[in-house]
């Protein structure tokens, strides 16, 4: 490849997507308690619907986070500086965050159980909370950011690879499958780890996904971003596979899950494993797709509220448990087979979209330093000082110095 800096295209679709993803993981956690409690509702089936179809959220990150890596990164010449740079953001912007808010969770985990009182001994609980940080699990959310995290590790390599042998690139999807169900095989049967959830290698098919469509974005961005009326024969046919696929998968996963809950029907792990991958693999394109036709459909108020709420779906992301956590420590008590039930429960997903979302953004507007705690500001909360009138017309410069972080 050509070390020729190539200027890249700005997506701004890819907050949309953001978005839609921040709001499947949203609808999985409101509805996780509901899922067990409301057993014998007459709602079950949209409870559980709501819990599994919305499940495509993290692996569509992890998708989204491959591809705005390599999208960005494919074309720059692999230097020192440019590792040294992008170790420093993630450490900045990913490992801090990631550091705190597993700090904060794991004393409110403690809460939780009822382990805070005047016989509290940090001590003793210190070698709890550094086996779960290593594993992402000082909260049932941070697990995605230590996923994150070993992406970030395993970045250069992977791109030096694919910078290096186009076999490799060309054949990226079906390795990330065959690594991916290798692993997941290997655990089931030999290895029996009980946290490989936490493991980078369980999502290595979204991951490669999103690095071959990155490489060759140019082949399929017609596919993507043109409306259904504009595409060509051929598109049509792709669009009707991947949607009708992806809704196949998705309420057949969804099927399986109500089966189990309400029936006590059991399956093999591996089909819950397959069909979960194949609903978020599918879920992982229509997003994309979806995310540019939002965009360009002309519907100006719903790109920017979807827009602002994608730029915050990082900080909304670590910080929306806490509000769960008080919705639901707010219990009316009321009976899980009532309407009412099923109104609150969604409530705590539309509330918790609400508060995070403006909770995150005026902390991000108005408090020096956000970025400790919740990563990379976006440049349209960045409170920028108004700089001093030019002694001369002549004096006046140009340009946009502003770095944005591909996270």
């Amino acid at each position: 490849m050509s070390a020729t800096l190539i200027k890249k295209e700005r997506l701004p679709q890819l907050d949309i997507y953001r978005a839609l993803a921040i709001l499947g993981v949203l609808h999985v956690h409101a509805t996780s308690f509901a899922t067990v409690d409301a057993i014998d509702s007459r709602f079950y089936y949209i409870i559980n619907f709501i819990n599994i179809f919305f499940k495509y959220g993290t692996p569509s990150f992890i998708f989204l986070s491959s591809f705005v890596l390599f999208y960005n990164y494919a074309d720059r010449p692999l230097t020192k500086e440019l590792i040294g740079n992008f170790y420093k953001r993630r450490l900045l912007y990913i490992l801090l965050p990631y550091l705190l808010f597993s700090i904060l969770y794991f004393f409110v985990r403690m809460y939780q159980n009822g382990y805070l009182g005047p016989s509290f001994d940090l001590s003793a609980q210190l070698p709890v909370f550094f086996e779960r940080l290593i594993r992402g699990q000082n909260y049932t959310h941070l697990y995605f950011v230590f996923i994150s995290l070993q992406f970030y590790i395993l970045f250069p390599i992977f791109l030096a690879l694919f910078k290096s042998s186009r076999f490799l690139v060309r054949w990226a999807v079906p390795i990330g499958f065959l690594l991916q169900w290798a692993f997941i095989i290997w655990n089931k049967y030999e290895l029996r780890y009980e946290f490989k959830g936490s493991l980078a290698i369980s999502y290595l098919a979204y991951y490669m996904l999103g690095a071959f469509l990155a490489m060759h974005y140019d082949k399929f961005k017609d596919w993507l971003t043109l409306s259904w009326w504009k595409q060509s024969a051929r598109q049509k046919a792709g669009t009707v596979v991947l949607w009708g696929g992806w809704l196949f998968m998705a309420l057949t996963h969804v099927q399986i899950w109500y089966n189990q809950r309400l029936h006590g029907a059991k399956y093999d792990s591996l089909l819950y494993e397959l069909l979960w991958n194949l609903h978020t693999i599918f879920s992982a394109l229509v997003l994309m797709q979806l995310a540019n036709w939002l965009y360009h459909g002309g519907w100006k108020w719903l790109v920017k509220l979807l827009t602002r709420i994608g730029e915050l779906s990082f900080a909304i992301y670590l910080v929306h448990p806490l509000w769960l956590f008080l919705y639901r420590e707010l219990d009316p008590k009321l009976n899980p087979v009532t309407d009412d039930y099923l109104i609150w429960v969604y409530g705590g997903m539309v509330t918790a979209l609400i508060v995070s979302g403006l909770a995150v953004q005026v902390f991000m507007r108005w408090i020096p330093g956000a970025w400790v705690l919740l990563g990379s500001i976006p440049r349209s909360l960045k409170r920028t000082p108004k700089a001093p009138a030019p002694s001369h017309p002549k004096d006046t410069v140009t340009g946009d110095s502003r770095k944005s972080v591909d996270l």
